[in-house]
């Protein structure tokens, strides 16, 4: 598997520099870098990877993106392209053509679901911001869900009241170390991905997740047991708190318009530290107010040990936000259970 990766590369730099206009050069982005290129096919291939060599497949993998990047945008300045705007606007001029003898494109039935739609608009926002997207299985194990986001046994968040556990054994296919005792639970948050990426991923990493996670909560206007979250994760040297609430002020005006403003107030979570709750000032049909939207707060010393991440090395930060929040306040949802009782009539509205 590792052998794959150095193919790749070299087959990567081989077609770079047979690259000779702005047309091969977006075609070879496509090939390459594209969201369905070769080189984001790497980390798909890690599952087929031993146990053992995974965390030196997924450094080794990381290495060669970063690799095949830079030669990119190399290659891309020396076409005078700058950071690809000249691969952009050929190919936009390219789309300004349009062949009238081609048969027209048949309707498309149905829409995209408020939900979907709001996770499409949340991974453009930080994608623009250079966060990768990672995803994760929603049946997970302990370790994964608490012990590794430094979550002690006598938490409440461990209750078997708030947690959707599963029955003894369910997690023997989650670890390949062997701690195939460790209890399995639908996940109750996406921050387990976070630990998945960086057990694999050498640093620095930028990356955000999406997905359901599962919590028995009585169901009414504002809870469900199933709901969407995005979270989102930065690891490198020096990054601060400033980091952090620049990324969120960014997220917030794209998001809600530049109007939009943030503050941070002091919180608790165990696998942050500090650790804070992230308001957001919008109209909410009253007027200007303070909406709670997520948390976050700078990743605790005690993750990075848990994933072989030095902390004297690297810092980092992380977010959490609810996906159902935020789509029911940009769109004026007054109830969650709308959005999944399935009524055309309601969803033709967005």
């Amino acid at each position: 598997m590792l052998t794959k990766i150095d193919e790749l590369t070299a087959a990567a730099t081989a077609d770079l520099e047979a690259v000779g206009d702005a047309e091969a050069l977006e075609a070879f982005r496509i090939k390459y870098l594209g969201s369905k290129g070769a080189v984001k096919g790497l980390m798909g291939l890690i599952k087929d990877v031993p146990g053992p060599d995974k965390r030196e497949f997924g450094q080794k993998a990381n290495a060669a993106r970063a690799a095949v990047e830079e030669a990119f945008k190399a290659k891309s300045e020396a076409l005078g392209g700058g950071s690809g705007g000249g691969n952009r606007a050929a190919a936009s001029q390219r789309r300004a053509l349009v062949d009238v003898t081609q048969p027209a494109a048949g309707a498309v039935l149905g829409r995209r679901h408020v939900i979907a739609q709001t996770i499409e608009e949340l991974v453009e926002v930080f994608g623009r911001m250079g966060f990768d997207v990672e995803t994760g299985p929603e049946v997970e194990d302990d370790y994964h869900n608490f012990v590794a986001l430094n979550i002690p046994e006598t938490h409440p968040a461990r209750d078997p009241l708030d947690n959707f556990y599963l029955k003894k054994g369910a997690a023997s296919q989650l670890r390949s170390d062997g701690l195939s005792e460790s209890p399995a639970l639908m996940r109750s948050q996406t921050s387990t991905v976070q630990i998945r990426v960086m057990e694999n991923v050498k640093p620095p990493v930028r990356i955000i997740s999406t997905g359901r996670v599962y919590r028995p909560d009585e169901h009414d206007a504002t809870h469900s047991s199933m709901f969407h979250q995005i979270e989102g994760l930065y690891v490198d040297k020096n990054v601060s708190m400033v980091d952090l609430k620049t990324t969120l002020i960014q997220f917030a005006k794209a998001y809600w318009g530049e109007d939009a403003e943030v503050k941070l107030v002091p919180s608790y979570f165990p696998f942050t530290e500090p650790s804070a709750e992230l308001y957001v000032k919008i109209d909410l049909g009253k007027g200007l107010e303070w909406m709670e939207v997520g948390g976050c707060g700078m990743v605790d010393p005690a993750v990075f040990e848990h994933v072989g991440y030095d902390p004297e090395e690297w810092t980092g930060f992380a977010f959490g936000l609810g996906i159902e929040r935020l789509a029911m306040r940009k769109h004026n949802i007054a109830d969650i259970r709308w959005l999944y009782e399935g009524d055309v009539r309601f969803l033709r509205q967005f």
